[in-house]
C-alpha cells in the first residue's frame, strides 16, 4: 500500500484534510455519482502528507518561516519578492525518492489503462481550499497535457511551489489561515481532449442574483482555462431546475458568446505547451454545445448539488467545471466545489442600488452582481504594473487572473474587455462584493485613464460604465419583517433580464408581463419580417435576420425560440406562482419602428385607437405573426413545463372579437382549459366594463388596464402632451367604471385585478381599490414595498 498516493475512488469529502477539497470532491463523485451516470476522469491524489514530507526532507521549513516574518501583503512589491524566494526554495529541492517513486508507480497504473505516456492534468488541491468559507478561484497552479514521468514529477514540484504564489499568500493572510496549517495535495487526472471540443463552468444557481432554481452553464471551444481566466466571452445557458427534474427541456435562456480564440495543446506534451488559436468565424456563430448536452450537464449539476446537499444536511449550490472530449464526444465533470458567495450571504435581506442620475455611457458589458461603484479609472494592461493602483479606484484592464487579486480587493469597481460571468474577474469581484463589468469591448480605449467613472450593475444583465461620479441610492430590507397586506400583491415585469432579481421582492406572482417588451428586447425585428423573410424588401432587416438565425432550419424557429426564452425566464423566476403574459400590444407606429416593420404596418392618424391588440390577432395582416407568439407560449408551457404561465388578451373591443381571438388561439394549439391554460382579458375599454358579464363567459379573469381605461373614459389621448394635465386615473368617472367592473366580475365568479400604472404612482388609489374589493394589485417592482407597508397599516 502506497504512503503518499490515494486513487480517486478511495477518497471522499471526509478526506479533505488529507487530499484537499478538490481531490476529495473528485473522489466523492467518482465513488458516489458515477453509478448515476455522472462521468469523472480517472486519476489519483498525492496527499498533503507528500507535500509536508517534501518540505521536511528538503529542510526548508524554517527558512520559509523567516522569509514570511513581518510581511505586509498590502505592499505588493515586497509580497512578490518574498513569494518568489519561497517558490525558488521549493523548486530547487528534488522530490524525495520515496515520494517520486510512488508518483511514478501510480502514473504507470494510469498508463496501463489508458495508453503509454497518457496525458494528464496536474492540479493543486490545498487542504484549506474549496471549503465553504475559503474558496477563491485559482490560488495555486494547474498544468495541462503533462506526458511522461519526468514531466509529471516536474509538474508536481511546481504545484508544491505554487502554495506560495503571491495571491495564495495574500489570500491566507486575508482569511486568517496559518501558512503552515495549510498544505497542498496534488490531483493527477486524465486529460479530457476538450481542445478538440468544448469546456466550461457550471453553477447550480444564478451567479448574479443568487436565484437558486436555475443552472447556469458557460461554454466555449477548447480548454476551459480561457473561460476561467476571462480570455473569451463564452456562450451562456440557463436551465430551470424544477421542471428539469420533472422531465421537461427547460432551457430558458441561450446567449451566444463571441468565442474569438480557443486554447489547445501540442501533441508533444510538457507542462506549458498550450496556445490560443483563432476560432473560425462560422464556429463563432454556432453554439459550442448542443441542447441535449446542455440538458445533460444541467441534470448532472442537479445530481451533484443534491448529493452534496444531503451530505451537508442543507441545500448546497455548486461551482462545477466540465469538459467535452473531442475524440469520443463524451462529457465529463472535472471538479466540483461548493459555491461560496451567495451561500455566505445573509438570507432574507434584500439590498437595492439605484442610480439617481445618468451620464454618458462609455462602455457596456455583462453585469456582475447588482451594486454600483464610483472612482477614478485606473488603466493597467500588465500585472507587473499593479503597484500603481490606489485604494478606491476603478480597475480597467483586458482581463485578470489570480495575480491581480491583491489590488482587486482595493477597487471600487472592475472593468475588463474580455470574459463572461464565470471568468476570474467575475468570480473574485462577486466574492469581494465589488461591482464589475466584464466583456466590455474596447474598454481600455474608451475609458480615459484617470477620469471619474461610475460602474453600474444595477440595471439588469447589462453592466454600464458612465462618465462622471453619479449619485445613487442604496436600500436594505429584511423581507420577513414586512407585514402581510389585505390583498394579493403581484408585479409588473417587462425585462426578462431582471426577473431573477425581482423575484426576491415579496410578491404573489406576476400580474403583467408584456409580450411586446420581451419581443423588442430579445429580438427587435417585426414578427412578420420573419414570416415574409424570403420576399422581405428591407434588405438590412433581411441581413440581420439571416445573420442571427444562422444555423436554424427556418428563421421562424429562431424567432419562436428566442421569444419563448424571454417569456420562460419570467415564468421560471416566479414559478410556481401565476405569471400572466399579455399578448403583444404595440401600436402600429411602434411596430413600424421594429426592424423590417414599415412594410407591414399601415400609417394611422391615431394609432392609440387603431390597429392594435385583439384586432390584429385574427387579421390577415398579422395572424401569422400572432401564430408565432402562440408557438412561443406553447413551447414555454409544453416543452419547458412552465404551466404557471397564463395568457391575457389586450384591447378586445367586442364580444364577437373575443370569440374570434379565442378561435385563432385554438387554431394555434392554445385551447382555454386544456392542460390548465387560463386566458384573461385586459379590461381597458368602456365596452369591457359595460358588457363584463358577457366577456366573463369567454375569459377566466379580468385585469384592469387603468391607463387605457382612463384615456377612453375621459377622451384624453395619453400620448398627447397638450391634454396631459387632464389625464388622471383618480377622476371619479374612472373610479366609477372600476367599481362597476369589480362588482360585475364578482357577480360572474371570475377574478379581477389591476395592472395599470395608477396604484404604483398613487398609494391612495391603491387604498381605494382595496376598499372596493379588488382581488389583486399588480405593481411596478419599485412600488411594491411601500404599497405593502401602506396597505398593511390601513386607512
Amino acid at each position: 500500500m502506497m504512503k503518499f498516493i490515494r486513487l480517486f475512488e478511495e477518497v471522499g469529502i471526509e478526506d479533505v484534510a488529507s487530499v484537499g477539497g478538490k481531490n476529495a470532491s473528485l473522489g466523492e463523485m467518482a465513488r458516489e455519482l458515477t453509478p448515476l451516470g455522472v462521468r469523472v476522469p480517472g486519476g489519483f491524489a498525492v496527499t498533503a502528507e507528500g507535500y509536508r514530507f517534501h518540505v521536511r526532507e528538503a529542510g526548508i521549513g524554517d527558512e520559509i518561516r523567516g522569509i514570511l516574518e513581518g510581511l505586509d501583503v498590502r505592499d505588493v512589491t515586497d509580497l512578490a519578492r518574498r513569494g518568489e524566494r519561497i517558490r525558488n526554495l521549493i523548486l530547487r529541492a528534488p522530490l524525495p525518492p520515496e515520494l517520486a517513486g510512488e508518483i511514478r508507480e501510480a502514473y504507470e497504473g494510469l498508463c496501463r489503462g489508458y495508453g503509454e505516456n497518457a496525458g494528464v492534468a496536474v492540479r493543486s488541491s490545498a487542504t484549506a481550499e474549496d471549503l465553504p468559507d475559503a474558496s477563491f478561484a485559482g490560488q495555486q497552479e494547474t498544468f495541462l497535457n503533462v506526458r511522461g514521468e519526468a514531466s509529471l514529477l516536474d509538474a508536481c514540484r511546481r504545484c508544491f511551489a505554487s502554495l506560495f504564489t503571491n495571491r495564495a499568500i495574500s489570500y491566507r493572510v486575508d482569511k486568517g489561515f496559518d501558512h503552515f496549517q495549510v498544505a497542498l495535495s496534488i490531483g493527477v487526472q486524465l486529460m479530457v481532449r476538450s481542445d478538440l471540443a468544448s469546456s466550461g463552468v457550471l453553477f447550480t444557481l444564478d451567479t448574479e442574483s443568487g436565484f437558486r432554481d436555475v443552472v447556469l452553464i458557460t461554454s466555449s471551444y477548447g480548454l476551459g482555462e480561457n473561460i476561467v481566466q476571462g480570455v473569451v466571452n463564452p456562450d451562456e445557458f440557463y436551465v430551470f431546475k424544477p421542471t428539469l427534474r420533472a422531465g421537461f427541456r427547460p432551457i430558458v435562456q441561450k446567449t451566444l458568446g463571441t468565442k474569438e480564440v480557443k486554447l489547445v495543446y501540442n501533441p508533444r506534451g510538457g507542462t506549458r505547451e498550450t496556445r490560443n488559436v483563432p476560432v473560425p468565424a462560422a464556429d463563432r456563430r454556432r453554439w459550442s454545445i448542443s441542447d441535449d448536452e446542455i440538458l445533460t450537464l444541467a441534470r448532472w449539476g442537479v445530481l451533484i448539488e443534491d448529493h452534496y446537499g444531503r451530505k451537508a444536511g442543507s441545500p448546497r449550490p455548486m461551482d462545477i467545471e466540465w469538459a467535452k472530449d473531442g475524440l469520443t464526444g463524451a462529457l465529463f465533470i472535472l471538479q466540483a466545489r461548493p459555491e461560496t458567495v451567495h451561500a455566505a450571504r445573509e438570507t432574507g435581506v434584500l439590498e437595492t442600488f439605484r442610480l439617481r442620475e445618468k451620464g454618458p455611457v462609455l462602455v457596456e458589458g455583462k453585469a456582475v452582481g447588482s451594486r454600483i461603484g464610483r472612482g477614478r479609472a485606473r488603466l493597467i494592461r500588465d500585472v507587473k504594473d499593479i503597484a500603481s493602483f490606489r485604494q478606491g479606484e476603478v480597475l480597467v484592464t483586458e482581463m485578470t487572473d489570480p495575480d491581480w487579486e491583491p489590488i482587486m480587493r482595493k477597487a471600487a469597481g472592475v472593468v475588463t474587455e474580455r470574459g463572461g460571468r464565470t471568468c476570474h474577474a467575475a468570480i473574485v469581484s462577486r466574492e469581494l462584493g465589488v461591482p464589475a463589468v466584464v466583456g466590455a469591448e474596447s474598454a481600455c480605449a474608451k475609458i480615459p485613464d484617470g477620469a471619474d467613472v461610475t460602474v453600474s450593475c444595477s440595471e439588469g444583465e447589462t453592466g454600464r460604465v458612465y462618465r462622471g461620479s453619479l449619485d445613487y441610492d442604496t436600500g436594505r430590507m429584511v423581507v420577513k419583517d414586512l407585514p402581510v397586506p389585505p390583498v394579493k400583491i403581484l408585479m409588473n415585469v417587462g425585462e426578462p433580464d431582471r426577473a431573477f432579481e425581482f423575484s426576491f421582492i415579496p410578491n404573489d406572482g406576476v400580474g403583467l408581463a408584456r409580450m411586446e417588451f420581451i419581443l423588442s428586447h430579445a429580438i427587435g425585428v417585426h414578427p412578420m419580417a420573419f414570416v415574409r423573410y424570403p420576399e422581405l424588401a428591407d434588405r438590412e432587416a433581411a441581413e440581420r435576420i439571416g445573420r442571427e438565425a444562422e444555423g436554424y432550419a427556418r428563421v421562424t424557429d429562431f424567432f419562436v425560440e428566442r421569444l419563448s426564452q424571454g417569456i420562460a425566464k419570467i415564468a421560471a423566476a416566479f414559478y410556481p406562482k401565476d405569471v400572466i403574459l399579455r399578448s403583444s400590444d404595440f401600436k402600429t407606429n411602434e411596430y413600424a419602428r421594429l426592424a423590417g416593420g414599415r412594410e407591414f404596418e399601415p400609417a394611422e392618424e391615431n394609432p392609440m385607437l387603431g390597429f392594435r391588440g385583439a384586432s390584429r390577432y385574427y387579421d390577415v395582416r398579422y395572424r401569422e405573426g400572432f401564430a408565432l407568439e402562440c408557438a412561443a407560449i406553447r413551447r414555454v408551457r409544453g416543452e419547458m413545463g412552465l404551466a404557471n404561465l397564463k395568457t391575457m388578451i389586450p384591447f378586445c373591443r367586442t364580444v364577437d372579437e373575443a370569440r374570434r381571438v379565442l378561435q385563432e388561439m385554438e387554431t394555434n394549439g392554445l385551447v382555454r382549459g386544456k392542460d390548465g391554460l387560463e386566458i384573461y382579458m385586459m379590461c381597458e375599454i368602456p365596452s369591457n366594463v359595460l358588457l363584463a358579464r358577457e366577456f366573463a363567459k369567454h375569459f377566466d379573469g379580468f385585469s384592469i388596464g387603468s391607463n387605457d381605461l382612463t384615456q377612453l373614459v375621459l377622451g384624453v389621448d395619453r400620448d398627447s402632451p397638450v391634454v396631459a394635465p387632464l389625464f388622471d386615473e383618480r377622476n371619479e368617472a374612472v373610479r366609477e367604471m372600476i367599481r362597476m367592473v369589480i362588482r360585475e366580475a364578482k357577480a360572474s365568479g371570475v377574478p379581477v385585478g389591476i395592472c395599470g400604472q395608477a396604484p404604483s404612482d398613487y398609494p391612495e388609489f391603491a387604498e381605494f381599490l382595496v376598499a372596493e374589493g379588488i382581488g389583486s394589485l399588480s405593481l411596478n417592482p419599485d412600488a411594491i414595498v411601500a404599497t405593502r407597508l401602506r396597505l398593511a397599516r390601513g386607512p
